[in-house]
């Protein structure tokens, strides 16, 4: 295996990225490049497919000339993706209908309140485990059926075909001819059946969404299908492992047992936890999805979405004009002396997880003449701890199992002071990988061991370590003091948003 390598993908809402993954589970070679956002409206969010297909292939290319690998050398690829973002081509063409439509993008939010007032929530929550709510793929469908003329007869008449990100790279990588997705991304478009393993009929006719539309959904380790000669480098490269990243990055930390807990900083803050092999509807708010599917078992999770994490960062950074770079707040953050008195609440896009308030607006609580840039910045990435912990304290309730640590990654999660001062409001232990691409290790793991490029999880395990540990310092006094502070903080917003004519 020594001239062997697994190629990881990996689409996000702010970059695409590959990495070579060698047999010891190092990373040989590594690429990384922007995608273009669109707002065509305020709460829109839409990226180019086509882009990103681009910037996908020039990254993949760049790190086989950088690490000097024939593509030949390439034992298989698999796909960790941004879930959610909903992409329609026409097969015959292979163009995309209108641009992606991503999965923070709100403009499919009266979709989604009729279905609410229609009385649909609990039938949907109970086959999908999701609520509904304008982040899933399922309402972007419908609008990009009913808002692009022809499509929805198109659509009817097979020439349409839907995928997430995934679903498109592999369709483009095999030139046409496979169009798949996996249990992890097809459980994020609110069609999904998570406890039958298929789309469901109820939902797809309430929706309008024809069957011959969507992919085959596939476990997340096997071979799906082959890269084309005239696309790939004139080599056939086995495409056999896909994750959702928030999955990607759980099973790239290796929780793989009930009550392991993984959050991944990104644009968004994600939290997850494997709850085994019972599906646990959440009592509060909570999303029920599949954690991913191996060797025919399938493992379910219980997760909760932040919409705003290094979002908050690049706030900060170009609409504040606070910091100059975002790798500079954790300093700043050490220079606020307001001992946590300020709250920022950055609920730019509502609140999430496990509030789901579409209709909530950021604030900020505590200002005073001596509020200081560095308060506003700590209170920023304090705001982050705070939500991540509501999720947890959550997600202990609805399971009943005990939550000692935490795994953590993604670009964020290197400020150091983010994540001491998370390790100090939780209460828990904190293990941060020395790598922040969990999800790009986690997806390359489920493509090696379906190859047979690795034998089984715990060889896998053992060239992998635990990471940098972070232990709580505060006092529960103190912890308790602060954490009702922000409960307070998002009450006040929710009353306030609310009470608006």
């Amino acid at each position: 295996m020594t001239d062997r390598y697994i190629l990881s993908l990996d689409v996000g809402t702010s970059n695409v990225s590959a990495t070579l993954l060698d047999h010891n589970c190092n990373s040989v070679s590594t690429e990384q490049k922007p995608i273009t956002h669109f707002s065509p409206h305020p709460g829109w969010s839409e990226e180019d497919p086509e882009e990103i297909w681009r910037n996908l292939l020039s990254c993949i290319t760049n790190i086989l000339i950088m690490g000097k690998i024939k593509p030949v050398n390439i034992a298989g690829i698999g796909i960790s993706n941004q879930r959610e973002t909903t992409i329609i081509w026409n097969r015959h063409t292979g163009k995309p209908i209108h641009r992606a439509l991503v999965w923070e993008s709100r403009q499919t939010e009266n979709i989604a309140k009729k279905l609410i007032s229609s009385g649909y929530s609990n039938m949907i929550h109970e086959k999908t485990g999701l609520f509904i709510d304008s982040y899933f793929s399922a309402t972007k469908i419908n609008w990009l059926l009913s808002n692009v003329e022809g499509a929805q007869r198109q659509a009817e008449q097979g020439d349409l075909l839907f995928g997430t990100l995934d679903t498109w790279i592999i369709w483009k990588l095999t030139n046409g001819h496979t169009h798949v997705t996996d249990y992890t991304n097809a459980s994020r478009t609110m069609l999904f059946n998570i406890e039958t393993l298929k789309w469901d009929q109820d939902i797809l006719t309430l929706l309008n969404v024809p069957r011959k539309l969507l992919p085959e959904v596939k476990s997340n380790s096997e071979v799906y299908g082959y890269t084309d000669e005239k696309t790939f480098f004139n080599v056939k490269v086995p495409i056999a492992g896909i994750a959702g990243d928030q999955q990607a990055a759980l099973f790239g930390r290796f929780c793989t047992n009930p009550g392991d807990v993984v959050s991944t900083y990104g644009t968004g803050a994600f939290i997850i936890m494997n709850t085994g092999s019972d599906i646990k509807l959440s009592d509060r708010n909570l999303l029920s999805t599949i954690a991913y599917g191996i060797d025919g078992k399938v493992t379910y999770a219980l997760e909760g979405s932040i919409f705003v994490a290094g979002a908050a960062m690049e706030w900060l950074k170009n609409g504040l004009e606070m910091i100059d770079n975002i790798e500079d707040a954790a300093t700043m953050a050490d220079q606020s002396t307001d001992n946590g008195q300020l709250y920022v609440v950055p609920a730019f896009t509502g609140l999430s997880a496990p509030y789901w308030d579409p209709n909530a607006n950021g604030a900020s609580f505590g200002i005073t003449q001596k509020t200081t840039k560095y308060d506003y910045i700590r209170a920023t990435l304090e705001s982050i701890a705070y939500q991540t912990t509501d999720i947890i304290y959550s997600m202990k309730n609805d399971t009943k199992l005990d939550v000692r640590s935490l795994y953590v990654n993604g670009g964020v999660s290197t400020n150091n002071y983010l994540i001491q001062f998370q390790s100090d409001i939780s209460g828990i232990d904190i293990y941060r990988q020395n790598t922040s691409d969990a999800d790009l290790r986690g997806v390359g793991f489920l493509t090696g061991l379906a190859v047979g490029f690795w034998e089984d999880l715990d060889e896998i395990k053992r060239h992998s370590g635990q990471g940098k540990l972070f232990i709580p310092k505060m006092t529960q006094p103190r912890r308790h003091i602060l954490y009702r502070g922000w409960q307070r903080a998002i009450r006040a917003v929710r009353e306030y948003t609310n009470d608006i004519d």
